[in-house]
């Protein structure tokens, strides 16, 4: 600037006019768009917290043994993360529904809604994450319905204010004799037990709910599903804001896209189906007529090397169905199936003892576990050990070396045993270190376990909370 002309003067000490203008300018700009209203996006990370209503439900949000669970908890925490807020979770009742999603007492919805854009518009819906049909449950050994033609020849008993109401009157359309009662005093899991106490013929459930539950009610079945599947998906309000609604269909996409959501969902769901309700029935019989010589066995082990007893004693009935002299045809013994050179590893001296196969089954869960990388986190750390145990470390390892070459994840139970299978095959076994397996067996074993350990875990609280409601009734004043 001070080589220009002496005539540049008042043009000079114009610019500085304008110069002193744009900093005034841009200054008021800037605080204009500091003044600008948040986004819904921003409003809720700036709180640090993402508040969501849901519902007490096995398949939604619950409390369980290790702290909350349920897809949704699981899904909607990993959203939060990925916010970098943390998660506030509102149970759904009788007073507040959709009403406080509208007032913007809460952020969104999720609760296994079914998307139904006809019938609420002032919701949206992300794209679904699981579909669920209307199951008919009833009694093996009874005579249900072939379709829904018949329904109106049994006493049907449904939870009052459920979808299920909506598709049994759709059936009553076309075929007028239907009937139901509603009840309002019951929960599904209740109308489940009536069923299989015989003092209700028929109930209608969720397919999903009825996956979850099949474990502990060996003896129902779904007699057909009546209505169309449904989809289901977290609800936002219908405002003009969309950003966080557009964040949630995102993270969505991104779980289907990376396999995270179908990891989830046989997380919760994997067993389902897969245990013969025969041999289930029969489990039941044990847990009452054999379990108890060893439990307090299972107890010590458990306490010892701090795995839950009751999956050490799912391991047991698995492997041997609590017989502790069992023995296979290639040479394992005992209650817990072990090889003589494990046992001699474990220092196991008589493989038919209780007390001893059933430490040393614990203590060898417990190494397997140990040995595995530390990349794989719980649950599926606790099934790969089971894989382990039953078909070998070095033949998981192979399976995990698999995975990955597929472009699956070797950390994830639900990738790895997708591929386990294939060590059967000699396209693959034939150039893996440990060879030829029988890759299904780990995977059936896996299954069961959890079956078993599940169906013993809900027995377990259900006595620990009658044991709780004597004790009140005990305390409990006389009048």
């Amino acid at each position: 600037m001070s080589q220009l002309p002496p005539q540049t003067a008042r043009p000079r000490l114009r610019f500085r006019c304008w110069s002193g203008l744009i900093i005034i300018l841009v200054t008021i700009g800037i605080s204009a768009c500091s003044q600008r209203p948040k986004t819904k996006l921003e409003s809720v990370i700036s709180a640090g917290e993402l508040v969501v209503l849901t519902k007490n439900s096995p398949t939604t949000f619950y409390k369980g043994p290790d702290g909350y669970a349920g897809i949704e908890y699981n899904m909607v925490t990993a959203f939060a993360e990925q916010l970098g807020v943390a998660a506030v979770f509102q149970i759904m009742d009788n007073e507040t529904g959709l009403s406080v999603l509208e007032r913007g007492e809460v952020d969104m919805i999720a609760a296994g809604l079914n998307i139904d854009e006809k019938n609420n518009l002032s919701l949206r819906y992300t794209p679904h994450y699981q579909v669920v049909n209307h199951a008919v449950i009833y009694r093996a050994g009874t005579f249900p319905p072939k379709e829904a033609m018949y329904l109106y020849q049994h006493h049907i008993e449904v939870v009052a204010n459920t979808r299920h109401i909506k598709q049994l009157e759709t059936v009553k359309k076309k075929y007028p004799k239907t009937s139901w009662m509603e009840v309002v005093d019951k929960s599904e899991e209740d109308l489940l037990q009536m069923v299989t106490e015989g003092l209700l013929d028929l109930t209608v459930t969720d397919s999903n709910f009825f996956d979850l539950n099949r474990p502990y009610y060996p003896d129902l079945r779904i007699a057909f599903k009546i209505g169309t599947p449904e989809k289901l998906a977290w609800a936002f309000p219908r405002i003009q804001d969309k950003s966080l609604y557009e964040a949630a269909v995102k993270f969505i996409k991104k779980i289907r896209r990376n396999g995270e959501l179908a990891r989830l969902l046989d997380n919760y769901y994997g067993t389902s189906g897969v245990s013969n309700p025969v041999n289930m029935s029969v489990y039941h019989l044990r847990i009452q007529n054999r379990l108890p010589k060893y439990q307090t066995l299972f107890e010590k082990a458990g306490r010892d090397t701090g795995i839950d007893w009751r999956l050490l004693a799912a391991m047991g009935y698995q492997e041997s169905f609590w017989n502790p002299k069992a023995t296979s045809p290639t040479g394992v013994r005992g209650m817990m199936m072990l090889t003589k050179n494990t046992a001699k590893s474990l220092g196991v001296t008589d493989r038919t003892d209780p007390e001893q196969a059933i430490n040393g089954g614990a203590r060898y869960i417990k190494e397997l576990r140990e040995r595995l990388p530390e990349s794989i986190k719980e649950p599926d750390r606790l099934w790969m050990a089971l894989a382990a145990y039953n078909v070998g470390f070095g033949h998981l390892e192979d399976a995990r070396i698999i995975t990955q070459k597929r472009k699956g994840n070797p950390d994830k139970w639900a990738d790895v045993k997708r591929n386990l299978p294939l060590l059967s095959r000699k396209r693959w076994y034939s150039k893996t270190k440990y060879g030829y397996a029988r890759g299904i067996e780990p995977v059936r074993f896996v299954t069961r376990i959890r079956n078993y350990h599940d169906a013993l875990v809900r027995i377990d609280e259900r006595e620990q909370s009658s044991q709780q409601t004597d004790a009140i009734k005990l305390k409990a004043p006389a009048i």
